[in-house]
């Protein structure tokens, strides 16, 4: 079964870092374009950061110069790197990207399971 698996989401203070990451699982051929979006509690859900399958790259405002999304395309995997976290970042993530999986060669949206991240003062 083909999916998305998110970790590395936990408790950091003010100022530190975490790095995401993003893996394809399955039988899977390729992985295309992929963006990070996170929702925090009565908030709608905003993209963070998106990179396309040719390698441009997009930041939402408020994280630009802080995060940075790189893709492993061997791998299947992305990663966001967060730094200088701030109280207001504190969210669930969650990842998007276009898988091509092996049984019908078709590209297709996929969303991980999400994984928090709390930033304490």
């Amino acid at each position: 079964q083909v999916a998305l698996v998110e970790s590395g989401g936990g408790l950091v203070q003010a100022g530190g870092s975490l790095q995401l990451s993003c893996a394809a699982s399955g039988s899977v051929l390729r992985l295309g374009a992929m963006s990070w979006y996170r929702q925090a509690p009565g908030k709608q859900r905003e993209l963070v950061a998106q990179a396309a399958s040719m390698g441009t790259t997009n930041y939402g405002d408020s994280v630009k110069g802080r995060f940075t999304i790189s893709v492993d395309s061997v791998e299947k995997t992305g990663f966001l790197l967060m730094n200088d976290l701030k109280p207001e970042d504190t969210a669930v993530y969650y990842c998007h990207a276009i898988l091509v999986p092996l049984h019908s060669e078709i590209p297709e949206n996929y969303w991980g399971q999400g994984t928090q991240v709390t930033v304490s003062a």
